[in-house]
């Protein structure tokens, strides 16, 4: 007789994707907030642009997409300096930028799709973006849940001023 134990291999399963990061994810530094933000020299590396200045031109779109949408491009874009070691104890400083998940989010919106790195990023954010609406959505009914389980009356608190 054949035997499958599902429960077995759906915790398997959720063990397995649990401890996946995706390179996007590896990528995220935190600032004194908690706010996620990336480097966009780092996010170059993940999304496979071997030079800056390509990169940067689609850096460049993801800007005009910005300002189109109505957001502050230098709150979302935020040029900064690095030192970078070259070699022999000697430093150099580079420009980069720091990105907003929403900056990431439009640079890979605006990537070569037929890059196959590029199309599975705007898969990741298709998947965390729907995740996002379903935990908003669950927040929501559970709201209206307890609201239909304890209704407010004025009557129950005219003891109170």
């Amino acid at each position: 007789m054949f035997w499958y134990n599902f429960e077995f291999y759906a915790n398997l399963s959720k063990y397995i994707f649990s401890s996946y990061t995706s390179p996007f994810d590896s990528i995220k530094q935190l600032d004194d907030e908690g706010n996620e933000y990336r480097y966009a020299r780092d996010l170059q590396g993940i999304l496979e642009y071997s030079e800056w200045r390509n990169f940067y031109k689609i850096i460049e779109k993801a800007k005009n997409a910005c300002e189109a949408s109505g957001h502050v491009v230098q709150s979302e874009f935020v040029d900064v300096n690095k030192l970078v070691d070259v070699g022999a104890n000697l430093q150099r400083s580079i420009q980069d930028i720091v990105l907003s998940r929403y900056a990431c989010y439009l640079i890979a919106m605006n990537g070569d799709p037929r890059k196959e790195v590029i199309a599975l990023t705007q898969t990741y954010f298709a998947v965390k973006t729907h995740k996002q609406e379903q935990l908003e959505l669950q927040k929501e009914d559970s709201l209206r849940l307890q609201i239909d389980l304890h209704p407010f009356s004025w009557t129950d608190n005219q003891n109170h001023p």
